[in-house]
């Protein structure tokens, strides 16, 4: 068993997909790997993500150190979130997936 955050996972490979579960955190990861975004145009990219639920899978990719916010002091306060090194270190791994998903299902998207 691994312990991690009060949780006890089976494996490396059930807390490592704990900390990406979600619709959305692993599409977040996707796009941030393009380089640093804001949150607005997190939400367009995202196609379909609430404000309060990007907020929060933002806010626990921060605590789990996959996601870094910028704050700019400027009027209007301006946010950028960019990978760390660890998160940008999932990137591969996400983009395998991808990879595979495209290869095998492709075809019956729109079935």
């Amino acid at each position: 068993m691994i312990e991690h955050n009060g949780k006890s996972y089976v494996c490396a490979l059930d807390l490592g997909f704990d900390i990406i579960r979600g619709k959305w955190k692993a599409v977040i990861l996707c796009h941030l790997a393009d380089g640093p975004k804001r949150f607005l145009a997190l939400q367009r990219v995202t196609n379909g993500v609430s404000q309060k639920v990007l907020n929060e899978c933002l806010r626990q990719m921060e605590d789990e150190g996959l996601v870094s916010k910028k704050v700019f002091l400027e009027t209007p306060p301006r946010v950028e979130y960019s990978l760390t090194e660890k998160g940008a270190e999932l990137v591969p791994a996400i983009k395998s997936i991808e990879q595979w998903s495209l290869r095998h299902y492709a075809a019956t998207e729109g079935e």
